[in-house]
This record gives C-alpha cells, sequence and structure tokens, in this order.
C-alpha cells in the first residue's frame, strides 16, 4: 500500500502554519503545526526530524478521490513543483482538522463538566 505525505507551510496571520497531511490508500489524516516567525526549510525538516513521533493527527477521512496508480518518475517531479507553488489548503485537509478540534473541544467539556461536578459536591458536603 503506497503512503504520501504532503507539508505545506503557509501564512495564518499572524503566525506560519504547516498543514502535514499522510494518506495511506483512502484514509487522510491531517496535523496544524504552527511554527511562529517564519521557518527556514532547514527548521521546518528538523522540527518534523524531532517531533515526528509527537504529531497530533486527525481521525481519518475517507478520500474516495484517491486512486493507486504509478506514475513516471518526471511526471511525479512537475507534480511536486506544482505543488509547492500553490498555497492553499485543500478541503479534505479543513474537514480532518475541524473534525480534530471538535474531538478537542468535547474531550475539554466533558473534563470540565466533572470539575464542576466535584466542587459542587464538595461544597455540599
Amino acid at each position: 500500500m503506497l503512503i504520501t505525505a504532503k507539508l505545506a507551510v503557509l501564512f495564518d496571520e499572524p503566525y506560519w502554519v504547516g498543514i502535514y497531511e499522510r494518506q495511506e490508500g483512502t484514509r487522510l489524516e491531517v496535523c496544524k503545526i504552527t511554527f511562529g516567525a517564519d521557518p527556514k526549510d532547514y527548521e521546518v525538516y528538523r522540527f518534523l526530524n524531532d517531533n515526528w513521533k509527537n504529531l497530533s493527527f486527525s481521525p481519518p477521512v475517507s478520500d474516495d478521490c484517491s486512486r493507486e496508480r504509478s506514475i513516471n518518475p518526471k511526471r511525479m517531479q512537475r507534480e511536486i513543483s506544482n505543488q509547492l507553488q500553490k498555497t492553499d489548503v485543500g478541503t479534505k485537509a479543513q474537514q480532518a482538522l475541524k473534525l480534530q478540534q471538535e474531538q478537542k473541544n468535547r474531550k475539554e467539556n466533558r473534563f470540565g463538566k466533572r470539575k464542576v461536578k466535584r466542587r459542587r459536591n464538595d461544597s455540599l458536603s
């Protein structure tokens, strides 16, 4: 099975942000990385090498458009150079990031409600 990964670094005011997509078959997972100041290429590379185990990816989203096929190496180089020129984020990536954000909010809300209930029970005692 072919696994592909893409990293797009763009300016999302006021910070520089990296959108890291990895796709395995029809599963697409996305991670958002905030860099702060304008990162150099070697800084991005070093960050990924040092922190790739700690990246928090979104839950997998099915990408029905993907097809496994062999690509001519020169065509692949052209496609990579074209993608490097693009600065937009794909809609599937946006959906995956939104899903990750919603799950994080739900998790935080559950922990917050438990603390409030405990405080109420403590004050009643």
